[in-house]
């Protein structure tokens, strides 16, 4: 599966959104955000600029994004489960985000509340290890790219 630069700017988009839904961006929230930003080659500085002004940026649009294959849009649910938890809690307005993408995207609901299940079973340090799911679909768009 091919990430197309849609699907990029969509899962940047959707992360930006989803950070700023619970009102507060927490240091590891930017950090994480700017490191997803990086992998789907983003300039560090728009990024940063973006988060920096997320809560006065009146272009923003917070349309669930609709990726163009569900194992994106999975990924991005699992991925923001992981950055919605970087803060120490899930808040309710971020689960609501991740569901809306969900619906979009035509995700289980079970599935995606087994993810959430899932990671919430894991230890501290557990989660700290975890990749994310976009750096895995990255790393085989190029390998393709390679071949």
């Amino acid at each position: 599966m091919e990430l197309t630069v849609p699907d990029k700017s969509n899962y940047l988009r959707g992360l930006l959104i989803l950070i700023g839904k619970d009102k507060n961006i927490a240091i590891k929230e930017k950090e994480l955000f700017l490191r997803l930003s990086k992998t789907l080659g983003f300039s560090e500085k728009f990024c940063n600029d973006a988060v920096d002004e997320l809560f006065v940026n009146k272009y923003l649009i917070e349309d669930p994004p609709k990726f163009s294959d569900i194992e994106i849009a999975k990924a991005f649910i699992k991925d923001g489960i992981q950055l919605a938890f970087a803060d120490g809690s899930l808040h309710l307005y971020e689960m609501n985000w991740l569901k809306f993408v969900g619906d979009k995207n035509n995700v289980d609901y079970d599935w995606s509340a087994e993810q959430l299940n899932n990671f919430k079973k894991l230890g501290k340090i557990e989660r700290s290890k975890i990749t994310f799911e976009i750096e895995k679909l990255v790393l085989t768009s190029q390998d393709k790219l390679i071949v």
